[in-house]
């Protein structure tokens, strides 16, 4: 890197880091050009010259904060899997985090509530990603009684509306359980009610199976596609009466 581009690189991370500050203490109004400019120690021209308006600054200070969260996010997933910790663990201790993030991030967390600004976030994508790789160890597992990506969507949505519903409920009267209640709701949705190990219902065994697919090396490329398409279908498939009955309602 050039000594230009590096003085650039500098200059804008002091910016950024001047303006999340700012969004953190003051929320988005107090992200003003002259604000972040006398922090950060620049002129306010160059504020314009490296983001463009005070849209593009929130823009990347949202990305910023984010991509911070989110990297210790992998990092977390990477050690609960070399450590062998159970995924359902694992998943719960990572909702925990997740709805902590949110409640001490309010102006990031509704920036990047835009489905237009989410779309555009190479942190929000990787987020999702982290998401994907637990509720994949799920599957794989034999825990999980609903296609994986459905599992996703449901706890990603329900992540979001509780941080949302807490975000506009004042502080003094906010429900502290409403975050473990709503995690063990969508856990009942989509977890078997057997053990790990125990035998599953149909459902359950084609979606940890599906998760198995991709190394099987036993089998051709083409008997890999029909096998994954005959499993979807029956992850697909509505959920007969007994399963429906095998429902989780303990304490997990």
């Amino acid at each position: 890197m050039s000594d230009e581009a590096k003085s650039r690189a500098d200059v804008r991370a002091a910016i950024v880091d001047a303006a999340a500050w700012l969004l953190r203490h003051g929320g988005p109004a107090a992200v003003t050009t002259r604000g972040v400019a006398e922090r950060a120690g620049v002129q306010a021209p160059t504020i314009y010259r490296l983001f463009g308006d005070k849209d593009g600054l929130l823009e990347a200070v949202a990305e910023h904060v984010m991509a911070a969260f989110v990297s210790e996010k992998v990092a977390g997933a990477a050690a609960a899997t070399a450590a062998d910790v159970d995924p359902l663990d694992d998943l719960r201790e990572s909702w925990r985090k997740q709805i902590a993030f949110g409640l001490a991030n309010p102006a990031v967390f509704r920036l990047l509530s835009d489905p237009d600004r989410v779309a555009g976030s190479p942190a929000a994508r990787m987020g999702r990603q982290v998401l994907q790789a637990r509720v994949h160890r799920l599957a794989a597992a034999g825990r999980l009684r609903v296609p994986e990506a459905r599992a996703v969507d449901l706890i990603q949505a329900a992540g979001v509306g509780t941080v949302q519903t807490l975000l506009a409920t004042p502080p003094q009267v906010r429900d502290p359980g409403l975050g473990e209640a709503m995690m063990d709701a969508v856990l009942c949705r989509i977890l078997t009610d057997a053990p790990a190990g125990a035998p599953q219902g149909p459902t359950a065994t084609a979606v940890a199976l599906r998760a198995l697919a991709p190394r099987l090396g036993v089998l051709s490329d083409g008997e890999r596609r029909l096998l994954v398409e005959w499993l979807d279908r029956i992850a697909d498939a509505p959920a007969k009466p007994a399963e429906v009955a095998a429902t989780p309602t303990g304490d997990r």
